[in-house]
């Protein structure tokens, strides 16, 4: 089977193209490197093409052929898409929309997106279930939120299987530091790794669900193996919820350097809470079994520890 993978040469991507090698499909990834390592994709026996979304030619030829297509490429980070509202939906949004086309008229039969918890937003609710409303407090909310809805709309407008999962923190080897936008795990290691202090936006008790990456690619793999597809959005979690506080503390007991914490106000966008309700997830995915957030964190600093993950990023 030939897989598309959008993003390919960024944090998950790449492990996904590796574990989809290794499970005998054929791979092509599509990437402009503005957010993804070149290095991640050298030495893959996958057909790397660079370019855009939002370039027609590349991405109608990139689609062509192709037996489903898993749609990560996007302008991650709110902090970013509050410095660049319009960049984030032309490519987070409008892309999305351009690839959509692109397959349609291609005659591929499935698509997957990965969307975003933040799309839930101000609302409070504890787990977040995909019937709950939504109310993005950000630009790239509100464009992760639309890229979602068109993944949807094409299912009952063309017939095309589409699933839009809503990714929950997702972490784990291969996720870099260095950059100005990167994620709370990768951060905090690089700080211990450094010896410097960690810094944690708010008061600590702000809380994620996190997903490790092998387990997200697992279910991504099975949905590529079996055509999976819904009509309604599917959180991509475990019903986790760990306050940063938590995770500093479980980082402290994997370490063997102590952490000194630092508060700063909070950011801009930023949601209070975020924990999946996974009914639905485990309903279409069974035999998806979640990797631990100790056994992940473990795993993600083995990485730390032997790789540098504060290469800056090509481009």
């Amino acid at each position: 089977m030939l897989v598309l993978i959008t993003g390919g040469a960024g944090f998950i991507g790449h492990n996904l193209a590796r574990r989809a090698l290794e499970a005998g499909h054929s791979v092509r990834i599509f990437d402009d490197f503005s957010t993804g390592y070149r290095e991640n994709v050298e030495g893959l026996e996958a057909d790397v093409r660079e370019a855009s979304l939002l370039d027609d030619d590349a991405l109608g030829a990139a689609v062509r052929g192709v037996d489903s297509i898993v749609h990560l490429a996007a302008l991650g980070s709110v902090p970013r898409s509050i410095e660049d509202p319009k960049r984030s939906h032309e490519v987070n949004a409008s892309g999305t929309l351009n690839l959509l086309e692109h397959a349609r008229r291609a005659d591929v039969g499935h698509v997957m997106f990965s969307s975003s918890s933040s799309v839930y937003g101000l609302n409070p609710r504890l787990p977040k279930k995909e019937r709950d409303w939504v109310r993005p407090m950000s630009p790239y909310a509100v464009a992760k939120l639309a890229a979602e809805q068109y993944v949807l709309a094409y299912q009952q407008s063309f017939g095309i299987d589409t699933l839009a999962f809503r990714f929950f923190n997702v972490y784990g080897p291969g996720q870099r530091a260095g950059h100005p936008y990167a994620a709370v795990i990768p951060v905090f290691f690089e700080a211990i790794k450094r010896g410097e202090p960690v810094w944690v936006n708010g008061d600590g008790t702000h809380s994620r669900d996190f997903t490790y990456v092998e387990t997200v690619c697992d279910v991504l793999l099975d949905a590529v193996r079996r055509r999976a597809s819904h009509p309604e959005p599917v959180n991509l979690a475990f019903g986790t919820n760990t306050s940063l506080i938590q995770l500093i503390s479980v980082m402290q007991g994997i370490s063997d350097r102590p952490i000194q914490v630092r508060f700063r106000p909070t950011r801009p966008g930023d949601v209070p809470h975020s924990q999946a309700d996974n009914t639905t997830l485990l309903n279409l995915f069974p035999s998806v079994v979640p990797v631990s957030l100790q056994t992940g964190l473990l795993r993600t600093k083995e990485w730390f520890d032997s790789a540098n993950p504060s290469l800056q990023r090509s481009s």
